[in-house]
């Protein structure tokens, strides 16, 4: 069984601790050796809403990535991201990175056209990944933050899942 290394992109903006922590303890069932990048709060970007709460996980699978997808919907749904009365987006999770591929699977793109476009993905990628290369444009994601021109104001914010502090005190007083 081979082992895919995959990057997540989560957010939420209604109860968006509650969210996020339910989310990566979701993760936890088909996912192994999750590390978290630090939490972040932006604006919302395409959508009027309160602002958000956004990471980048990474971890392990040996679900293809159809089926990683799929089981992320149903996450997104148990969260109450498709219920008729929603107000706001209690949870997204998207696929950013699978392995190195590249090309659109079924309507499913990768890499995230958003690694690129939004500081909330961005910068998490880079702190979380920083020697990795975007698998298009073969520049770190290090260099790709330290050079993006975005205009997207997002604050770190203190965060704790299992015990454990995501956003470390150099960032917070930053």
């Amino acid at each position: 069984m081979s082992l895919t290394r995959v990057y997540l992109g989560l957010g939420s903006n209604i109860d968006r601790e509650k969210h996020l922590i339910a989310g990566l303890e979701a993760l936890d069932g088909f996912v192994s050796e999750i590390v978290c990048s630090p939490v972040f709060e932006s604006q919302p970007v395409g959508i009027k809403s309160g602002l958000f709460y956004n990471l980048v996980a990474t971890g392990l699978t040996a679900l293809p990535l159809m089926e990683l997808d799929r089981r992320l919907k149903f996450i997104e749904a148990d969260n109450g991201r498709y219920a008729p009365d929603r107000k706001g987006l209690p949870l997204d999770i998207d696929v950013l990175l699978y392995g190195d591929q590249v090309g659109d699977f079924d309507g499913l793109i990768l890499p995230r056209a958003e690694i690129l476009k939004n500081a909330f993905v961005l910068w998490p990628l880079s702190l979380i990944a920083p020697d990795r290369l975007h698998p298009e444009a073969g520049v770190s994601f290090e260099q790709l933050w330290a050079d993006a021109q975005i205009e997207q104001q997002l604050w770190p914010v203190a965060f704790e899942w299992r015990e454990t502090q995501l956003t470390p005190r150099s960032l917070l007083d930053s």
